[in-house]
């Protein structure tokens, strides 16, 4: 492990990108939603977030298999294998007529996926740790945030001069760029030393060692409740500001304008974390998500929608507190799993993912004439969030950082 605090432009760069392929996979789509709905006969526009939420079940599901196998045969074979995946589920994607295959190809897209997006936390982690490594992780996020604001407008380019389709091949030749880029300069991160001898109990093996670190877990968990309810928004959106808001037009734009938010807290954690901790960020960051989100329910019980500038003023706080949690949440789930990098970057996805999902579609299902139900579950899960770091503090957890 690099325990040197050293900067590496080239290698933040090239782990933001990883994760990028994810980002823009998900947000360029959003746009082109009710296209895809109506090429596939889909009568339930609600329907339609499901093409979102379910490149994140695949996304949790493959990190389970990734993230040992990296562990044992290192890093960068195993981010090949899910190029190859996304590829095949590429094909699927964009030659299906039926809604359900589409589906199934966005579940694959996700397993696929799942193995730059994870196995990048665990080459950070490979190379740092501590608060350190929560500002390694923090800007990789903020160069990860630039995605969602670009890539609404991307996909309405696209499928304004071309179609829907096009996504996914713009998508294809990004990801070829950067897996060409990742095989040239990015060196292995796991030393064959450090590599856990394959066996059929790997994983089992790994799972008992994850669950022997309570602030782990704990800290998964909260990763779950912020993914699933900021998930409800991602797979809302296009509905909310184009149905309830007649905003269609703008959607692009409002949407890359709230993600500035969130990289603008990215950035300034960076900047911070060194200096006041992981740990408190995140915790007065999950206390100000939720007296907003609370807020709001307070104000506009009613479920009548405020004003275009209001909404987007509670959306703007409230996603600049997530700025401040998403790489804080990870690298304190990570910390004590440095000798588990892969495995523990595995379980930690997949719990906070499928956690996430259901959450998802079950909020999303309520957002129809209303942002209301939206902000209930920021509140709720918000408050949930809050709860743990209490137990936490309470139970005086020392975080060796």
């Amino acid at each position: 492990m690099q325990n040197q605090k050293t900067f590496k432009l080239e290698f933040v760069a090239l782990m933001a990108s990883l994760m990028s392929i994810v980002a823009l996979s998900i947000d360029a789509l959003l746009p082109a939603l009710p296209n895809i709905g109506t090429y596939l006969k889909v009568t339930n526009a609600n329907d339609n977030q499901l093409l979102i939420t379910m490149i994140f079940l695949g996304l949790g599901f493959g990190q389970l298999v990734f993230g040992p196998l990296s562990d044992s045969f290192g890093r960068k074979p195993i981010v090949y294998i899910g190029f190859i995946v996304f590829i095949i589920a590429s094909v699927i994607c964009v030659t299906t007529e039926s809604f359900e295959m589409m589906i199934v190809g966005r579940v694959l897209q996700g397993i696929g996926l799942s193995s730059p997006r994870s196995l990048a936390l665990s080459m950070i982690r490979d190379s740092y740790s501590g608060d350190y490594m929560a500002k390694i992780v923090s800007i990789v996020v903020m160069f990860f945030i630039l995605v969602p604001v670009i890539a609404p407008t991307l996909g309405q380019f696209l499928i304004t001069f071309f179609d829907w389709k096009s996504i996914f091949y713009v998508n294809l030749i990004f990801g070829v760029i950067i897996m060409v880029w990742f095989w040239l300069r990015q060196p292995e991160t796991l030393a064959i030393k450090n590599r856990i001898k394959f066996s059929s109990h790997l994983f089992i093996d790994g799972t008992k060692e994850f669950f022997k670190y309570k602030e782990a877990v704990a800290f998964t968990f909260v990763s779950g409740f912020i993914t699933g309810s900021f998930m409800v928004y991602l797979s809302t959106s296009q509905q909310i500001f184009q149905e309830q808001y007649n905003l269609g037009h703008m959607f692009p734009y409002i949407f890359a304008s709230l993600a500035i938010s969130v990289g603008l807290a990215t950035f300034l954690n960076s900047r911070f974390v060194v200096k006041f901790g992981m740990w408190r960020i995140a915790y007065y960051a999950a206390i100000a998500y939720t007296i907003i989100s609370v807020l709001y329910v307070l104000i506009f019980f009613s479920g009548n929608n405020p004003s275009i500038y209001v909404l987007l003023s509670f959306f703007a706080l409230q996603f600049f507190a997530v700025g401040f949690l998403f790489g804080n949440l990870r690298a304190l789930a990570m910390q004590p799993l440095g000798h588990i990098a892969g495995i523990g970057a595995a379980i930690n996805g997949f719990i906070s993912t499928v956690m996430a999902v259901p959450i998802a579609n079950y909020i999303g299902g309520f957002v129809s004439t209303s942002v209301l139900p939206l902000f209930i579950g920021f509140s709720l899960f918000g408050i949930l969030s809050v709860l743990v770091f209490v137990f936490l503090k309470k139970k005086k957890v020392s975080f060796n950082t």
